[in-house]
């Protein structure tokens, strides 16, 4: 199991990227269409190609920010956006940011990490989160693979935030794609 930077990248770069939906997922959009506030500041960690970040900045958010550790990833967005502020797509690790935020959105970030840093991942989640900042998104509801993504249950989860977060949603997913049909978490969970 390679989770390094250049293992990334290369996934990237040969389009192995089978989680890539290749549009917004349908629960995001639709909690981002719910949304008022457009000066909110929104982390998406680990976010890919993050057709999430590139939804949100054409419907006027400015303040959203990407971590990856794929260049490609990045270079893809910048490719699709040409406008996306350069300063908000960021070349590095998750666990090294210091800014805070108001959001985050969760897309397949936390699956894809190694499966012993996700207790570090909700704890990372609860620094940096401003008071009553929301981590929102999606997780994946399936067997813990030895690969990515990793998988887990609600149960398991629920271990990791509990201690952070106010689970005011945490349940199976209604609206997934095809392909992740019964197989996803809705989350919207509120900084304690």
């Amino acid at each position: 199991m390679n989770l390094s930077e250049k293992a990334w990248d290369n996934r990237y770069i040969n389009k192995d990227i089978g989680w890539d939906l290749g549009k917004v997922s349908a629960p995001l959009k639709m909690y981002f269409d719910q949304l008022k506030d457009k000066n909110v500041n929104i982390l998406i960690p680990g976010g890919g190609n993050s057709y999430e970040a590139e939804y949100l900045f054409k419907q006027g958010f400015k303040n959203v920010y990407v971590v990856d550790f794929s260049e490609t990833a990045l270079n893809n967005i910048k490719v699709r956006v040409p406008n996306f502020p350069k300063s908000q797509l960021i070349l590095g690790d998750f666990f090294d940011i210091t800014t805070t935020f108001d959001l985050a959105i969760e897309q397949t970030f936390f699956c894809a990490i190694n499966p012993i840093l996700r207790e570090k991942y909700a704890l990372k989640m609860n620094d940096i989160l401003n008071k009553k900042g929301k981590l929102v998104g999606v997780l994946f509801n399936v067997p813990l693979n030895k690969d990515k993504p990793f998988g887990g249950n609600k149960e398991e989860y629920i271990n990791y935030f509990n201690p952070y977060f106010n689970l005011e949603i945490f349940e199976p997913c209604y609206n997934s794609s095809k392909n992740r049909k019964g197989r996803e978490l809705f989350i919207k969970l509120i900084k304690k």
